[in-house]
């Protein structure tokens, strides 16, 4: 695909109109003359939402519910984290080279019609599962920094998060890249008062009669640290597809991985510390992390807390939107990605509600969920990537042909999560046979998910092929 000359681009918009004109455009190519900004914007666009509760908690659980001490979640959290951030990488380079949404680039793995399962799935996780799950931590944090009832308090946040994500791209990246400074400090300084009082050699919550520990606890944190970060990576291209198409990919994919990885590993180490210290008894998630803190950060922390959930959900339901707008729905009136934004925003309320009460398993269950369809999803559209040898061009009309199929992704993605259900490790949702038998092994979903949906692509997608070759040489 031909890319025009370099010009020095803007670096989010061009003036105060601009930023906060709604924006125009949904699934459709975003035009080369409307490009503009610069990479280095993805590092703060990236790193600000993982600069929150929902990160801690994850390092929390790491510990608290799956029985590892500080040094083995420290391995688990680092190594889950990275592996998410360099396939976000990878994935974000397509942004500028095509110009349009993650959701959209899924057809080229999954055909057009193909494409809708998951990017239905995405929209549904996104814009119902991590917006409540985003908004409702920031809620808890605000009841307890201002006393304000749970439930206005998640109205109260839910209606900045949905204004930011209506008006679109320019004012989102624009406040990712305010907060960013400040999580980053008060997070800092919590972290810091943490890890001094911290058990950082202790023997975890399994040696003291509770958790999984050992591999089994291993595979469960690195499960939900993976599914956490690989979970961003459906909308890798979302916040990259206004960037110039002359961007270099390298400067692309660096930004993009290093706000992720650095964010979501600092924050979770800081969270796998403060489950080494003890929670006051029937504290809320959020009052048992600030409760370890001398006031004055306390309160400064839970400041935090808001603002990263709603640089987190902000992202949530702008990109829920575009996913559903990559389904071409015959939607009435005028109703485009803007008008999308308030409904989904609505659904993940009701959603977000209703998890108020028991918000801490609420979450701890949806963490390894959504590696059950993350892991086998990104595994085909990696696989996808990896044996491209069309031109860009011919790539290009591929995602606006309405009549091109691939029937080797959405096989090789059911197979995928079809052949991994015995291997769940979900006390709520369901426990498959292997680790029913052998609890020791703990979650192995997610690297055969990802192992079999790229294998089960390659496989196919030659067979594919030859049978192509094969019909045109008749």
């Amino acid at each position: 695909m031909s890319r025009p000359p370099h010009d020095p681009a803007p670096d989010v918009a061009t003036g105060p109109e601009k930023l906060i004109a709604v924006e125009e455009h949904g699934a459709e190519p975003v035009p080369h003359e409307r490009r503009h900004g610069r990479p280095r914007q993805l590092l703060w666009t990236w790193a600000s939402p993982q600069v929150g509760f929902a990160t801690v908690f994850i390092g929390v659980l790491s510990v608290t519910a799956f029985g590892l001490p500080f040094p083995q979640a420290v391995a688990a959290l680092v190594l889950g984290a990275g592996l998410g951030s360099v396939a976000h990488g990878l994935l974000s380079t397509d942004g500028p080279r095509f110009g349009v949404p993650q959701m959209v680039i899924g057809r080229l793995s999954f055909g057009h019609r193909g494409n809708a399962l998951p990017s239905a799935v995405n929209a549904l996780v996104s814009g119902v599962g991590w917006f409540a799950v985003n908004t409702v931590g920031g809620a808890l944090a605000l009841n307890s920094l201002t006393g304000l009832p749970p439930l206005p308090s998640l109205l109260a946040l839910v209606v900045l998060e949905i204004v930011i994500g209506y008006v679109g791209h320019d004012l989102v990246h624009r406040f990712e890249r305010y907060a960013f400074p400040v999580l980053a400090v008060i997070f800092l300084l919590a972290g810091a008062w943490i890890l001094r009082g911290a058990d950082l050699g202790g023997a975890g919550s399994a040696g003291s009669g509770g958790g999984v520990g050992g591999f089994g606890g291993f595979m469960l944190a690195f499960s939900a640290v993976f599914g956490f970060t690989a979970g961003w990576n459906p909308c890798a291209s979302d916040y990259a597809r206004y960037l110039p198409a002359s961007t270099p990919p390298r400067a692309t994919a660096w930004y993009s991985g290093l706000g992720l990885f650095v964010s979501i590993a600092v924050v979770s180490v800081i969270g796998a510390a403060s489950g080494t210290l003890a929670a006051p008894a029937g504290a809320s998630p959020t009052d048992a992390f600030t409760g370890q803190l001398p006031g004055w950060l306390g309160d400064l922390t839970l400041v935090a807390i808001i603002l990263g959930a709603m640089a987190a959900a902000t992202l949530n339901v702008y990109s829920a939107a575009v996913s559903l707008s990559s389904l071409a729905l015959p939607l009435p009136g005028r109703m485009g990605r803007a008008s999308l934004v308030a409904l989904v925003g609505a659904v993940g309320t009701a959603a977000g509600w209703a998890s108020l009460a028991d918000a801490g398993h609420a979450f701890e269950n949806f963490l390894l969920v959504i590696a059950y369809w993350i892991a086998p999803w990104l595994g085909v559209v990696l696989m996808e990537r990896a044996l491209r040898v069309l031109p860009g061009d011919v790539l290009a009309g591929r995602l606006q042909d309405r009549s091109f199929r691939n029937a080797a992704g959405p096989v090789a993605l059911l197979a995928g999560i079809a052949v991994s259900v015995p291997l769940f490790s979900n006390q709520a949702v369901f426990v498959g046979l292997v680790p029913r038998v052998w609890p020791g092994v703990g979650d192995l979903t997610c690297p055969v998910g990802f192992g079999l949906g790229a294998l089960l692509y390659a496989l196919l997608s030659a067979s594919l092929r030859r049978r192509a070759r094969t019909i045109s040489a008749v």
